[in-house]
């Protein structure tokens, strides 16, 4: 991407830039452009992390045979069981 530039013409960006903001908000500028690329950086990890998170089987505790059918059997249960509104 700057294979063809020089330190010449990186020295006249420089001076071009220094002259537009003036030394005084080059240090303002470059603040608040740190902060955007952290604040990305913290998003772009944020959502990898809860994509994998949704993604990778959680570390439950494996069932036995017995705690299978009865988790089953009361999912089944509360499924059939009408919902009574308390008056």
């Amino acid at each position: 991407m700057f294979g063809n530039l020089g330190i010449g013409e990186l020295l006249i960006i420089m001076v071009v830039i220094l002259l537009l903001f003036g030394a005084k908000r080059i240090p303002e500028i470059a603040g608040s452009m740190g902060k955007g690329i952290r604040e990305f950086k913290r998003n772009v990890n944020e959502a990898t992390r809860g994509i994998t998170s949704e993604t990778m089987p959680q570390n439950e505790p494996r069932l036995t045979a017995a705690e299978l059918e009865q988790r089953r059997a009361a999912e089944e249960r509360d499924r059939n069981e009408p919902k009574r509104l308390l008056t």
